[in-house]
């Protein structure tokens, strides 16, 4: 876990990789439970049985269910304090190289790619790559912008 306390140990860090989490095994029933919080209920996601003879062989988790993982594993990474908040600002490049087949397991690699002043504080990029246990591409590479203000 690397801790930050200040701007200044954030702008030292950039460029740096922050370190990699431990696997999270991508179940069926956390993509089920992410279908119904979306809507998403395309059966690539949801129809075990007709995805055993679909193109990957079993279910697939969502892309943007892989990406809406970042924040709960990036803070097994990192953690800024002293700050008096910190807010998602938003997304850079987002692409999803490779399927997360669901039994799978998935962890985050996350980078400081950059940080910039803004006013009352900083924005934060982090360069998230989301690895597939024995895949050889990533399921989603991401730049997470946040911002944090003193």
């Amino acid at each position: 876990m690397r801790v930050f306390t200040s701007f200044d140990q954030l702008s030292e860090a950039v460029g740096e990789d922050l370190g990699r989490t431990d696997w999270l095994e991508v179940t069926q029933e956390r993509v089920d439970a992410f279908a119904d919080a979306t809507g998403d209920h395309q059966w690539i996601h949801v129809d075990v049985a007709k995805a055993k003879d679909g193109p990957f062989g079993g279910t697939i988790a969502h892309g943007y269910l892989t990406l809406s993982l970042g924040p709960m594993l990036t803070n097994r990474v990192v953690d800024v304090q002293g700050f008096s908040h910190g807010i998602n600002y938003g997304l850079g490049r987002v692409r999803f190289p490779s399927p997360m087949p669901v039994g799978g397991r998935v962890r985050l690699r996350v980078a400081l790619a950059s940080i910039e002043d803004v006013p009352g504080g900083v924005q934060v990029t982090m360069e998230q790559t989301f690895e597939r246990e024995g895949g050889d591409k990533p399921v989603c590479v991401a730049e997470s912008l946040g911002r944090l203000y003193v």
